[in-house]
């Protein structure tokens, strides 16, 4: 494993070095400086799970033979257009959260020479996808597969992010309209698009698949995106900083979170009135009652509960799927994330 996260950190460096001398732009040096740095504080810095997930998908369509260097450069690419995908999102989510920490370091637009140029950066993060898939995969028969299945993600994923938005609307905070199937929805498409299907979709079309041939595999990842995030949204309240990377603000930001929503489902009515005073308040005292009350309710034990009927049920559709190639694929993703602590 930790070679094949050498082989795909080398091809950060030669993707970046293609992009920092793209023909289309007159570099200047402070220009070129500039992207370099904010490439490497940005791109490469998370876990890499979505970018390793698409070379490992790929290797389990292949069925165990050996790839070429051809192959692994190519899925590598991929790999890192959805971690340029992943920082475009997390820049822009940083500034519109207001977020202080990213990856246990500043976000990027808190750093003093930054600022809201950040908003720009991430427009630029966005554009570099397609510049990769043109210098890599033009002469390609899935070439336009690609380029369309990049943008349908982006705009699923920027829709979720809207959902998500304008439910938390100041001044219109409103606990009643959160609802299981608000977080589904707010997470299907802000979450499980981008980060489950889009990796196999991409190993998909590399073994020259057609997608609309696999809209079980979509259906199957898209749920498994969707318990991810409902662990997400555990450990934004219960994990430890140390271990996540980030302080969970959850709760101070009137987040639909999978923990509010189950609380307002098993509450009585006094401890409805207690969240509805303190949840989204950014005092520490409001969010300590509101932690003190998902601890009353055992909520620990219910995301417990949850999180082994889903790996059940999980299973089972797997399983049904008639390709074991294609199992392979989806099972080593359950793998990565069941009973995750970060």
């Amino acid at each position: 494993m930790a070679d094949l996260k050498s082989t795909f950190l080398n091809v950060y460096s030669v993707l970046k070095k293609e992009l920092l001398e793209d023909p289309a732009f007159e570099w200047s040096p402070d220009s070129r400086d500039w992207v370099d740095r904010m490439l490497d504080y940005n791109v490469p810095g998370g876990k890499l799970n979505r970018g390793l997930s698409v070379i490992d998908s790929y290797k389990y369509l292949k069925e165990g033979k050996e790839l070429t260097e051809d192959e692994i450069f190519l899925t590598s690419a991929l790999g890192w257009c959805i971690e340029w995908l992943q920082a475009y999102f997390l820049v822009l989510d940083d500034i519109m959260d207001s977020s202080h920490t990213r990856r246990g370091q500043p976000c990027w637009f808190r750093l003093p020479k930054v600022g809201l140029i950040a908003a720009n950066d991430g427009i630029l993060l966005r554009n570099h996808i397609p510049r990769i898939l043109k210098n890599h995969f033009r002469d390609k028969a899935y070439y336009v597969d690609l380029l369309d299945l990049f943008n349908e993600v982006e705009f699923q994923t920027a829709s979720g992010q809207m959902i998500d938005l304008i439910t938390t609307l100041e001044g219109e905070k409103d606990l009643s309209k959160y609802t299981l199937s608000l977080h589904r929805r707010i997470v299907q498409y802000k979450t499980a698009y981008y980060s489950f299907y889009l990796p196999v979709a991409c190993a998909l079309l590399m073994a020259g698949e057609n997608l609309d041939n696999h809209v079980d595999v979509k259906n199957i990842l898209v749920e498994m995106g969707t318990y991810f995030q409902v662990q997400d949204d555990y450990l934004d309240c219960f994990g430890a900083p140390e271990t996540i990377g980030k302080i969970g603000t959850d709760i101070e930001d009137f987040k639909c979170s999978w923990l509010v929503v189950k609380a307002l489902e098993i509450c009585n009515e006094e401890q409805k009135k207690l969240l509805h005073e303190n949840y989204g308040k950014a005092d520490p005292a409001n969010v300590a009652k509101v932690k003190a009350l998902y601890h009353e309710l055992n909520l620990q034990g219910v995301f417990a509960d949850y999180e082994s009927k889903s790996y059940e049920k999980l299973i089972a559709s797997i399983e049904a799927h008639p390709s074991k190639a294609v199992q392979a694929v989806l099972k080593s993703f359950l793998a990565k994330i069941y009973k995750r602590q970060k």
